[in-house]
């Protein structure tokens, strides 16, 4: 090429430059390694609980459409109550409000988590650790106590 006065000059190689390779036949100088994917890279506990705390507010968000039902269903008399009560005794609303009440705890007991580390404590990675798993049991204990409170009746009747 020509600069108009009778100079020539050439164009730099686009092989010098890799993020214009694919332009050219030549490939990259170096094979570059893949991201880590999930199926390849394993969380820590920290990533865990932090994924599964979002998860729990989200189950929270979901089961507040069952307790708007309950105080509409209240508040439109004794058909649609005894209707709403029906449906939390049958097995899958027994599941929902298990499922619900886990959600509460385990979100309760991870914002507990996350105060006591926005003072400035526990953010050793063995601290982590083991309040991660602190966070799991102690959801897991809260759940199933208020569950045994629930149907205390009926683990009498069993137990005797």
């Amino acid at each position: 090429m020509s600069d108009g006065e009778g100079q020539k000059f050439a164009l730099p190689s686009l092989k010098n430059y890799p993020i214009m390779s694919f332009m050219t036949d030549t490939p990259l100088k170096k094979e570059r390694p893949l991201s880590p994917h999930l199926q390849i890279y394993k969380l820590g506990i920290t990533g865990n609980t932090s994924i599964l705390h979002r998860v729990a507010g989200v189950a929270l968000t979901i089961g507040l459409i069952l307790l708007t039902w309950g105080l509409v269903a209240l508040s439109s008399g004794r058909e649609a109550y005894e209707f709403f009560i029906t449906f939390c005794t049958s097995p899958v609303g027994q599941i929902l409000l298990a499922g619900w009440t886990a959600a509460f705890y385990y979100h309760m007991c991870t914002g507990i988590r996350h105060l006591v580390r926005d003072c400035g404590l526990l953010f050793e990675n063995r601290d982590s650790c083991i309040t991660g798993w602190l966070v799991i049991v102690m959801a897991v204990i809260l759940t199933a106590l208020t569950w045994a409170y629930i149907y205390q009746d009926v683990l009498r009747g069993v137990l005797s």
